[in-house]
């Protein structure tokens, strides 16, 4: 899959979790899709740093504190984008998780092209 289809998809992604979560707001689909582009760009320039900073701790958690680094990413998102707001560090850690989720799913359906589904 491109990275276009992947940005419209976790712009939906954002959507839906927005509606899910009390704690989220996101003003509309071009937000969303701004939200998705800012996201994109922290996790391959930000989030590595992040990565091997907290190795021991990653380590220690069994890598659940991966969720807090991209709870951070997403604190930083909201700072960044207008139209998009997280009320707190809970509500980017249960995004994260919506998020992830969700893209586990929209990934999921997406694979029509796996020889089983022929």
């Amino acid at each position: 899959m491109t990275w276009i289809p992947k940005l419209l998809l976790n712009a939906a992604a954002l959507i839906i979790a927005s509606y899910l979560l009390p704690g989220v707001q996101v003003d509309g689909f071009y937000s969303a899709v701004v939200v998705a582009i800012v996201l994109a760009i922290l996790n391959a320039l930000v989030k590595p740093l992040l990565i091997i900073v907290t190795i021991p701790i990653t380590i220690l958690t069994l890598g659940l504190f991966l969720f807090c680094i991209n709870a951070i990413i997403i604190l930083i998102a909201d700072k960044l984008v207008d139209g998009f707001g997280v009320n707190g560090l809970l509500w980017a850690l249960l995004l994260s998780l919506v998020m992830s989720i969700l893209n586990s799913i929209f990934g999921l359906k997406n694979n029509t092209n796996h020889p089983k589904n022929n």
